[in-house]
């Protein structure tokens, strides 16, 4: 069902659209004082969505496009959970925190490079700060499995933990060696069967197709391998390339990674052995059990997208807490600060540690509605959005779909006056298509600089 003759035209820089407008368009205009106002206004019948940055790593992945301090010296982990306890402080002063919080994830960096007591310590600290967690709440964790325990996975199910993601990227040696991540086969299993045998129903596997020694033979075998440990659901990105961004990357030399045409050959057996083994796409890069939560939501039309990926858990106040995490409300977007010293000194200042942000207006609501219910649900009910936001969406869009002309003849989008419908390739291609309707694009060659390829 899926053309892959028609990739390699539409491979062309773009964003990924965990957000709209996108990270690239916060700045400094919108600041603690605007992050209070919001706040003030938000509804306090919205719940909330959590997100802890645990920042931490001991030695750099290559491939890695996360914010991340290295280090080894515990006193730098303990100064930081005082810093998440400080900052909790000056959000509870400011936010209703007795609202229902009914999603919450631990991010990286390594959270479970913070050891048990450390990491019980912050799941506590949590806790007498948002004490009215729903009964069903997703909580999840990032794991590396070279850094994972007994005692840790104690901690976490105590904690209330119900999801784990474990990181792979892949496990043949010469990749792992090239990238810096040496992870044995043994390791990553031993810290699945844990997480089973603890009572965690909810496991998903992170794999890089596109790394530096990578074969088409060799991820034959990294995937043979990963689905041997029975995930529940599997995330298999292309890997961006962005030395330009991220100074690690410059480590990789670029003569090792694998050409597109191999990248193509393995993103399709990639997706034609998950299908045989059992497993449904989600989007562009997802593969799940068909009785997984996500396809319920995308039957529903209610799957939703945000700075953690795919979520059943929508109409949420995102809080995001510690460096550089990311909140999100109704009509704007927050940021904290990026560098360790300038994070501390706001929260001795008693100041929300804000470094930018963006208050969206009308035209990025409408947009935003717009391109998240696409990069989500793969379609969009227009006279919905008509009738939300008051408009005629063939003249209010009327450039969008005139650049969407395209794919409709190429048949990768189905377009009437009530529905927009990724066909099963338009939805591998669904960032070209959502970039259709991003009134932020800039002309490509500075496109190539702020983004990696969508294919």
């Amino acid at each position: 069902m899926i053309d892959f003759n028609k990739f390699t035209k539409y491979s062309k820089p773009g964003p990924r659209y965990t957000s709209y407008p996108t990270a690239l368009e916060f700045d400094e205009k919108f600041d603690t004082a605007a992050l209070v106002k919001e706040f003030d206004n938000q509804d306090k019948n919205r719940p909330l969505s959590l997100y802890f940055h645990l920042p931490f790593c001991r030695s750099a992945c290559y491939f890695c496009g996360c914010n991340v301090v290295f280090t080894s010296k515990e006193d730098k982990k303990t100064r930081y959970i005082s810093y998440i306890e400080k900052e909790l402080k000056l959000i509870k002063e400011r936010l209703d925190t007795t609202r229902e919080v009914i999603q919450m994830h631990f991010g990286g960096g390594t959270p479970t490079f913070f050891d048990p007591n450390q990491l019980k310590e912050v799941i506590n600290l949590i806790k007498s700060n948002f004490s009215n967690f729903a009964k069903d709440a997703e909580i999840s964790c990032e794991i590396d499995p070279r850094f994972f325990t007994k005692e840790h996975m104690e901690v976490l199910k105590e904690g209330g933990f119900n999801r784990i993601s474990f990181g792979v990227q892949d496990f043949d040696p010469k990749v792992q060696e090239a990238v810096h991540r040496i992870q044995p086969y043994d390791v990553t299993k031993a810290a699945v069967e844990l997480a089973r045998s603890s009572g965690i129903n909810s496991v998903n596997v992170d794999l890089i197709y596109g790394l530096p020694f990578q074969t088409f033979e060799t991820f034959k075998n990294t995937l043979k391998l990963a689905r041997d440990l029975d995930a529940d659901r599997f995330a298999v990105f292309n890997y961006a390339h962005v030395p330009w961004l991220k100074k690690t990357m410059r480590k990789i030399d670029e003569t090792t990674i694998p050409h597109p045409s191999v990248k193509l050959e393995i993103l399709k057996y990639t997706i034609d052995y998950f299908t045989s083994c059992g497993y449904k796409m989600v989007g562009m890069d997802h593969f799940a059990k068909p009785q997984d939560e996500l396809f319920k939501a995308i039957e529903k039309g209610e799957l939703h997208r945000n700075f953690q990926g795919y979520t059943t858990k929508g109409g949420a106040d995102l809080i995001g807490v510690g460096l550089t995490s990311i909140g999100e409300g109704v009509d704007y977007y927050v940021q904290n600060y990026k560098d360790m010293k300038l994070y501390e000194a706001a929260i001795d200042e008693g100041r929300l540690p804000v470094e930018r942000g963006i208050k969206l207006n009308r035209d990025d609501i409408i947009r935003n509605a717009v391109i998240m219910e696409l990069m989500s649900n793969f379609k969009l009910n227009i006279s919905k959005i008509e009738e939300k936001y008051d408009i005629d969406f063939a003249d209010y869009f009327k450039e969008s779909l005139e650049s969407l002309k395209e794919f409709e003849d190429a048949d990768l989008v189905e377009i009437s006056k009530e529905e927009i419908k990724a066909s099963a390739t338009g939805e591998m291609l669904i960032r070209n298509i959502s970039m259709a309707f991003d009134a932020y694009l800039h002309p490509n060659e500075e496109n190539k600089k702020r983004f990696s390829k969508t294919i």
